[in-house]
């Protein structure tokens, strides 16, 4: 299938979703919408996805247009949305990996979060929170990604510090496990996509389940509470 916002390919037993809106690949209703309808088609009992962006950018975040707004109602459905989407990428039963293809900004960090393997590109791109310098509280279910995956030494400095990172210093905190060339991207993303694809059914999912239970439960439990209310 393809969208716009949002492009599902396949490559022998690889997924590949690729973010473009031609811009910031912002997490608007719509590229929330685009992701999870290229989801649907992704299979769960074999295989492995890829999360990618266009060239130079990965994802900026949430659309802040809609958030500037002011419109409450439809701010708390996006970000609930966006959540949602959040967790389904995180508990996702088959290997996920993130071609990070350039800056993955706030959201884009948290996708980079949920992602079990994240490959970046070399250059001058930048990763991390930004939400204390935009005067935005970062909510459970975000916090719960960071936790899990950003090392002990920088979880103040990535959360409430709003630092940014290069992605070859993003390495060392654990939003980024290789850097590569950019012109080497997607083919080292599918040569480690297509290794963990061969990874036994359902012994990687049931074991996934246990690996991240304890976050999950966390993250959905506040994402129930924020729809509730």
């Amino acid at each position: 299938m393809t969208d716009k916002l949002a492009t599902l390919t396949l490559d022998e037993d690889v997924s590949i979703i690729t973010l473009d809106d031609g811009k910031a690949n912002v997490f608007s209703p719509s590229m929330i919408a685009a992701v999870n309808k290229c989801l649907d088609d992704v299979p769960t009992e074999k295989g492995a996805l890829i999360i990618t962006g266009r060239t130079g950018m990965f994802s900026a975040g949430f659309d802040l247009k809609i958030i500037s707004a002011g419109d409450m109602d439809a701010t708390k459905e996006m970000s609930l949305n966006g959540f949602k989407l959040l967790s389904r990428i995180f508990s996702f039963p088959r290997p996920v990996l993130a071609a990070c293809s350039g800056h993955g900004i706030a959201l884009g960090t948290f996708l980079l979060c949920c992602c079990d393997y994240r490959i970046g590109v070399k250059g001058e791109f930048l990763v991390g929170a930004n939400e204390m310098r935009t005067n935005m509280v970062i909510p459970v279910p975000i916090l719960e990604l960071i936790k899990f995956r950003v090392a002990q030494s920088h979880k103040y400095r990535a959360v409430l510090g709003a630092e940014m990172y290069s992605i070859e210093n993003a390495i060392e905190v654990g939003i980024i496990d290789e850097i590569v060339n950019a012109d080497e991207l997607m083919n080292t993303a599918l040569t480690k996509a297509k290794d963990l694809a061969t990874l036994g059914h359902p012994s990687y999912t049931l074991t996934k389940e246990l690996y991240i239970q304890e976050p999950l439960k966390k993250i959905n439990d506040a994402i129930n509470g924020f729809d509730s209310k």
